[in-house]
């Protein structure tokens, strides 16, 4: 067996985001009783959110700042006079309860029983517990490693460190991550030294120059190359 422990994203890799964000997005503006159409907020959030995001990754700012600040960038484009962290207070809650698997998540992770399963992510470490926990995917995992916990985010080596280390490992050969970001996962598996596989399932055209060891297009795909 070439690898003894498989690394897994979160977000837009076992968890279709993409839904769980719309959803909890929903929920909340209705709490607040808004009712501002997704095809109003949604796009403008999207960027905002998004650019936060990368600001991570590249250490310009912290979890806590992006999560105030995505809402009060949005609320001030909308005009809206709301607490940005109140309502992210809120949104986090929302986001913990909403479950949307990828296809193939589960059985992948059924037949990956020779393996040490582990979680990395950048998310909030109390929302992606809850999501996790509250998933068929609940025990699937050897830990959860998120930012928020580690002191780092990919693709920083610190949160590969800090992975390392918890599961008193001594030979990088033996690891795999797996993502779908190119600058977050793969990325941060080549600074490293550990082999990556690139998780595209809309086949998205590679102009980065981050050159991934393996490339999937759909999860149970990853079981060719193991």
């Amino acid at each position: 067996m070439k690898y003894e422990v498989i690394l897994f994203d979160v977000d837009d890799t076992l968890f279709d985001f993409g839904m769980t964000e719309k959803e909890a997005l929903h929920k909340t503006f209705q709490t607040y009783g808004i009712s501002t159409p997704q095809v109003e907020y949604l796009p403008i959030y999207k960027e905002i959110s998004g650019g936060l995001w990368k600001e991570l990754e590249q250490g310009r700012t912290t979890l806590p700042e992006l999560g105030e600040q995505r809402f009060t960038r949005l609320f001030r484009a909308l005009g809206l006079s709301i607490d940005g962290a109140a309502f992210n207070r809120d949104y986090l809650s929302n986001l913990g309860k909403e479950v949307h698997l990828t296809e193939g998540a589960v059985e992948l992770c059924s037949q990956l029983t020779g393996y040490r399963l582990v979680i990395i992510t950048n998310g909030f470490d109390a929302v992606q517990k809850a999501r996790i926990g509250g998933s068929p995917l609940c025990n699937s995992f050897e830990c959860l490693v998120t930012s928020e916990e580690a002191g780092f985010q990919k693709p920083d080596k610190g949160i590969f460190d800090y992975v390392f280390t918890q599961l008193q490992m001594t030979d990088k050969s033996k690891l795999l991550i797996v993502g779908d970001s190119l600058t977050s996962d793969i990325q941060g598996g080549i600074n490293y030294g550990i082999d990556t596989c690139w998780f595209n399932p809309l086949r998205k055209e590679n102009k980065l120059g981050i050159q991934p060891t393996y490339e999937i297009h759909a999860l149970m795909e990853l079981l060719d190359h193991l």
